[in-house]
């Protein structure tokens, strides 16, 4: 027993150890980028001084010219000026000169003042946001979310969805006037709406052409135009790195694709080819990035019913054995710029609550590799939280809304600021009926009890936020 909590107590230390050497990387960071900003002003200052001397400088110049011309002139008329009239000249001259010497250098000196106090001015307008926008800075491609001042980006993710036009679920919505909101409590969409970013798994095809995958026991399909119950649930991101993305052949996948694109909804996790099937999305709000990948191991076999990406050939960006160093590969080409990468996989056993062992192992790879949260989907339950190598990882967020079963889900809220990992929260839920709804009193202590009792080593409090 001692040993074990030795254990335990050596593993808290290596994670504490973690979280600390992270927070100094990011500390140093944002130093380095405030000292870039602190030269780049001192230069634009420096800059703006020598502009204003130099001015002064050739107005002075200028003024010593005409000043010259006119005592050349002077002395010619003084020449042909009788001496009465010279003394007379003289002193009416003094007397039309005595008020301004040099009017025109001194409107330039109250311009170039005017000037240095509207740039001060305008710096100092600007304000803290934009600031740590500058820290980490949107890349070409990133979507670019707007600004605010909370300095922070809401993200949420929920589990497996499906609009089979033949199953229960559709044909409930159909029932219910083609509203969402009949079909998933309005608690649960107001959170899913509200975040910045939310992420679901497309377990489906939006396709009316293709057959069946000859001896799939499942091939899922809906009409292209309820895409349009996405964008009413909130949803901003979807995976396709499922087992039924390709559940009516090649051609289904590609008019998922096109469906997807013409209503403007991201995707990761398949594409036309290997490249844009294991490519990222990367969203920026805050100056702070969030990059999204998604592959599925799920068929594991070598010539799965649902395909694989190829360099020439559409598919879903695979996983398993070998190819799990394309997953790691893309995760660390993602660590090379700034922000957060987050990995949805699909993996595990159906039905099954525990995470087997290519999930745990592929989990530590994940981590290894730089990914900084693990979200997984597949079993059509919910499966333990987790802590790998400091990264949080949940196995499974199971069914969200699928089919008429009675079965546990949730939400997972995510809140990130610029120093990192702000608030992870679970909030229960549960599909009954065709119709999921937010989890309360009773129900919702007896779902997150069911989630510490199977997360060993993880802290859930009353309001469902998670310590790892």
């Amino acid at each position: 027993m001692m040993c074990g909590e030795a254990g335990m107590n050596n593993t808290d230390e290596q994670m504490r150890l973690e979280r600390e050497r992270r927070r100094k990387k990011r500390q140093k960071r944002r130093l380095r980028a405030r000292i870039r900003r602190m030269e780049v002003l001192l230069l634009a200052t420096l800059f703006i001084v020598l502009a204003c001397f130099l001015i002064r400088e050739h107005k002075s110049a200028q003024e010593q010219t005409i000043e010259a011309g006119r005592t050349a002139a002077s002395h010619e008329d003084d020449a042909k000026t009788m001496p009465g009239e010279k003394e007379e000249n003289e002193a009416g001259a003094s007397d039309e000169q005595e008020p301004d010497q040099n009017p025109d250098l001194a409107d330039t000196a109250d311009l170039n003042e005017s000037l240095q106090d509207e740039q001060k001015a305008e710096e100092a307008e600007r304000t803290e946001e934009e600031l740590r926008t500058e820290e980490t800075a949107a890349e070409p491609g990133d979507r670019k979310l707007a600004d605010d001042d909370s300095g922070e980006i809401v993200l949420t993710f929920a589990g497996d969805v499906c609009f089979h036009d033949a199953y229960s679920n559709m044909q409930a919505y159909v029932q219910r006037g083609s509203d969402i909101a009949n079909c998933i409590s309005e608690k649960l969409l107001t959170q899913m709406r509200d975040s910045d970013v939310c992420m679901v798994n497309n377990e489906f095809t939006y396709t009316t052409r293709g057959e069946p995958t000859a001896g799939k026991t499942y091939a899922f399909r809906s009409k292209p135009e309820n895409v349009g119950i996405l964008k009413d649930m909130g949803v901003d991101i979807v995976s396709l790195a499922n087992n039924h993305s390709y559940d009516y052949g090649e051609v289904s996948l590609l008019d998922t694709l096109d469906t997807l694109e013409r209503a403007g909804i991201p995707y990761v996790g398949a594409g036309r080819d290997k490249k844009e099937a294991s490519g990222a999305v990367t969203f920026c709000k805050n100056g702070i990035r969030v990059t999204y990948l998604s592959a599925t191991q799920i068929e594991r076999l070598d010539d799965p019913d649902t395909k694989g990406a190829t360099e020439n050939s559409p598919g879903t960006f695979r996983c398993w054995g070998k190819a799990l160093e394309d997953l790691t590969d893309a995760v660390r080409r993602a660590k090379e710029k700034e922000g957060v990468v987050i990995v949805y996989i699909h993996w595990g056993t159906e039905n099954v609550a525990q995470p087997d062992w290519a999930q745990l192992e592929q989990a530590k790879a994940l981590a290894q590799a730089g990914a900084d949260l693990i979200m997984g989907d597949h079993s059509h339950c919910l499966q333990p939280f987790a802590n790998v190598d400091g990264v949080p990882v949940i196995y499974s967020l199971g069914n969200y809304w699928f089919n008429s079963k009675t079965l546990d889900t949730g939400l997972v809220k995510v809140v990130l600021s610029r120093e990192g990992l702000k608030s992870y929260q679970f909030i229960p839920a549960v599909q009954h009926n065709c119709k999921t709804t937010i989890a309360d009193g009773a129900e919702k202590e007896r779902i997150l009890e069911y989630m510490r009792s199977i997360s060993p080593g993880i802290s859930i409090d009353a309001d469902g936020f998670v310590d790892f």
